[in-house]
């Protein structure tokens, strides 16, 4: 299947599993935060949520509270750019409706002090391909996080036996 026609199912499938979002993003950021790579990780890269994606919003705050450095990705033109968390009132909406932080730039020359990187996705396979939205965004991006471990995040539906996958594709080191 190619990947237009996977996103179209996709998209079916999250229309059809809608009301068990919630919980299920509950019970991945339980299962993110009690396991040991979270909790030695210093600096994390998060996301704020479309609808239609796992809600972190109970790691960015238990991220926040406990004093690791977050960071956030903010849409600027072609590429996102890393900010850095200041809570949840230093947010406005930006690129496609997603909440995104006005903090201080995080500079590409520090990303290599990222330790886990939480990435959303339209579908992943057991080999940790991706398939994103179409856009490019974290495929120019994941290239550039030399040493940060790559969680992939989707609700169980979203975990395909295959995933088409292109050269220059970065893996996650796991799904969950």
């Amino acid at each position: 299947m190619n990947k237009a026609a996977l996103r179209t199912q996709v998209r079916q499938l999250k229309a059809e599993h809608q009301a068990d979002f919630p919980v299920w993003s509950v019970q991945m950021c339980r299962s993110v935060a009690a396991s040991s790579r979270w909790q030695s990780a210093r600096t994390v890269l998060l996301y704020h949520a479309l609808p239609d994606e796992p809600n972190l919003q109970f790691l960015l705050d238990e991220a926040f509270v406990s004093g690791k450095t977050v960071l956030l990705p903010v849409v600027v033109g072609d590429d996102l750019e890393l900010r850095l968390y200041g809570g949840s009132d230093s947010l406005r909406e930006g690129a496609f409706h997603i909440m995104e932080p006005v903090g201080e730039v995080f500079p590409p020359s520090r990303y290599g002090e990222i330790d886990l990187a939480l990435i959303p996705g339209m579908a992943f396979d057991c080999e940790g391909h991706r398939l994103g939205r179409g856009r490019g965004y974290y495929d120019r991006l994941l290239p550039r996080l030399p040493r940060a471990y790559k969680l992939g995040v989707c609700f169980p539906f979203q975990r395909l036996e295959s995933v088409p996958s292109e050269p220059h594709d970065v893996s996650m080191d796991e799904v969950l």
